[in-house]
């Protein structure tokens, strides 16, 4: 049977959101209902709600979730209903080339869901990154769900499924970050400050935050950079060869995805270092380097396209970390809002006022960690008002 919830959806390139009654239908092969717990508010729903993605309005927003599986589609393994889980927007298809290859990290068929939640006249939507979490309920493909303790807070982990992954797995995964190693990031936003974050967790020794807000290099500080850079008033180049024996660090990662950065990044590494570009660049952007300089300084230059994570092997992995009590999620989330607040906090997010805002979209019970919204007469009753 369809659900009717509620779910923020924007209709037109920058207008407001809004809080609107959807359609989600049953599972199909392969598919899976979640009752949506948390959704953390990322650059990306803005980006969609700007235009900057497409124009297939309207969208439903919403990508960085947590939720319990409560109803399953044929043929789906790996999940149950009442499991706890991340949603991710890698759902790996097992069979393109490069799962043939045995990267599937990188692969070139994510699966979404095939049919389409609605408006209540029939309007289709598009959800954001195939997910669509602004809302009491989603239809996901089973593969986008994975599975995690329930033990844990919800607001926190759900942060895996994109922002804090990319900035992890930037680090870990994309610049292959070793023990004793120096790392210099570039922009201290959430992204920024997680590839901190997965610079210390690798065991990197000296690590730079670089921005041009001081009191986010000062938060940088506090959650894991040894030294701290206002590139306001500093040539950042300079300083980070400064602070690495004249030489460069040997992995330099661009938070911020403009051509003055990757520049900067580019010649603050050291010989044979690496660079890793994880900030999303405009498609109007252009790059001019010495072919010369790329020659002669070796190492490498990569881009980091949701931290190259693999859902299934990274994020319980991080959640172990997490509990272990060697990565803080928990300061990630800068405040917890309701459905209703969205629209607040694309602005404080785009003041660069918090790192996260997390909607709390399930009832408190659901919340503590054990609880289910299977149950629930009502879908409407798990909204956070």
């Amino acid at each position: 049977m369809a659900h009717k919830v509620k779910a923020v959806v924007v209709k037109a390139k920058n207008a407001p959101v809004e809080i609107e009654t959807i359609i989600i239908p049953d599972p199909g092969p392969g598919e899976a209902v979640v009752d949506i717990l948390t959704c953390g508010v990322c650059h990306t729903d803005l980006h969609y709600k700007l235009g900057g993605i497409g124009d297939d309005f309207p969208y439903l927003l919403g990508h960085e979730a947590t939720g319990i599986v409560t109803e399953i589609g044929e043929n789906v393994t790996g999940i149950t209903i009442g499991d706890r889980v991340i949603l991710n927007w890698r759902a790996v298809c097992g069979s393109c080339r490069s799962c043939a290859k045995g990267k599937p990290q990188y692969c070139f068929n994510t699966a979404n869901a095939t049919q389409k939640m609605t408006l209540e006249d029939g309007t289709p939507l598009s959800p954001a990154l195939g997910i669509g979490a602004f809302a009491e309920k989603t239809l996901v493909a089973a593969g986008q769900c994975t599975k995690v303790d329930e033990d844990v807070d919800p607001a926190a982990v759900g942060l895996l499924g994109c922002g804090v992954m990319a900035g992890i797995g930037a680090a870990i995964n994309t610049g292959e970050v070793t023990r004793g190693e120096s790392v210099a990031v570039i922009g201290c936003g959430g992204v920024g400050i997680a590839a901190i974050a997965g610079a210390q967790l690798a065991g990197a020794t000296t690590i730079i935050a670089v921005d041009i807000d001081p009191a986010k290099v000062a938060l940088a500080q506090k959650l894991g950079a040894t030294h701290g850079i206002n590139s306001s008033e500093t040539d950042p180049i300079e300083a980070i060869r400064n602070l690495t024996g004249g030489f460069g660090a040997d992995v330099v990662i661009d938070a911020v995805g403009r051509p003055e950065t990757y520049t900067q990044a580019f010649h603050a590494r050291d010989l044979a270092g690496r660079v890793v570009l994880v900030g999303v660049p405009t498609p109007d952007m252009k790059l001019e380097l010495p072919l010369l300089e790329i020659f002669g300084r070796g190492g490498s230059l990569k881009s980091s396209w949701y931290g190259d994570c693999l859902p299934s092997r990274d994020f319980p992995m991080l959640v172990d970390q997490y509990k272990l009590g060697r990565l803080d999620l928990d300061a990630f989330v800068t405040e917890r809002i309701t459905l209703n607040d969205i629209e607040d906090a694309f602005h404080k997010m785009h003041d660069g006022k918090v790192l996260r805002s997390v909607v709390e979209v399930a009832s408190a019970g659901a919340l503590s960690g054990t609880g289910s919204l299977a149950g629930q007469a009502d879908p409407k009753e798990s909204l956070v008002r």
